[in-house]
């Protein structure tokens, strides 16, 4: 890499993984910073990244007073690389859904696009492991995205790159979600703004360590700002642009 990368994990009670996922991020040998964001985990995920910060001069946090929702937590953490100069960002869950090995191709495709964008549906097999709810839930998710936004791409994973020298910082100002459906909503606004998306396929594992953060109430929340999102595209396009 020849320019100045931010590798950024939320994390949310991952006393199990935080540690690991560092590790093994570390083991890559990349060029990069890795910024947690923790939101003041009760199983204390913020103290053992506190440690790993003490030792570490690549490693740095931000320290949130309770659980405040993904989407605001990526939005902190966009907001964090441009403001500290980055000029690319990755960003990842900390469960090992995401593995970290497959950070090397994201950075393979980083002059492709402005977004690479990691996707489940580029391989047969790559839910094989989910249960039946899990797959259910992720395929109708895709299916309404590409449906009523007419966007064919996996637009509710949190695996992507970001070129930051290629968006404008005031894009992400649009994205008015601060939940699960700040996934599809920012790559949606990014599409609409004729920033280029290009994918690499990914294949998720069922979670392997701890519980999923997501409930029923986050699946309709997110069914609910999709119908909005839709209604925005047909007839208040000036909401979407910069």
């Amino acid at each position: 890499m020849n320019n100045k990368t931010l590798i950024f994990i939320p994390t949310y009670n991952e006393s199990e993984n935080v540690e690991r996922i560092f590790k093994e991020i570390r083991t890559l040998g990349l060029d990069a910073d890795i910024l947690f964001l923790d939101d003041n985990s009760p199983d204390g995920t913020g103290l053992i990244i506190d440690d790993l910060v003490r030792n570490n001069q690549r490693l740095f946090v931000i320290h949130r007073s309770g659980k405040l929702g993904i989407g605001s937590a990526h939005k902190c953490g966009i907001n964090w690389a441009y403001d500290n100069g980055y000029d690319c960002l990755i960003t990842m869950d900390c469960d090992f859904t995401h593995a970290p090995s497959y950070i090397l191709n994201f950075i393979r495709g980083e002059d492709k696009a402005d977004i690479v964008v990691g996707s489940r549906y580029m391989k047969k097999h790559s839910l094989s492991t989910w249960n039946l709810y899990r797959k259910f839930l992720t395929r109708l998710g895709h299916f309404l995205t590409v449906s009523l936004l007419n966007m064919p791409y996996d637009a509710s994973g949190a695996f992507r790159l970001y070129n930051l020298r290629q968006i404008n910082r005031n894009i992400f100002s649009l994205i008015k979600s601060n939940g699960y459906s700040f996934f599809f909503e920012s790559l949606f606004v990014l599409y609409f703004n004729k920033k280029t998306i290009f994918e690499i396929p990914i294949e998720l594992p069922s979670r392997m360590y701890g519980t999923s953060k997501m409930t029923w109430k986050d699946a309709w929340k997110s069914l609910e700002f999709l119908s909005r999102l839709s209604y925005r595209k047909t007839f208040n396009k000036k909401s979407l642009l910069l």
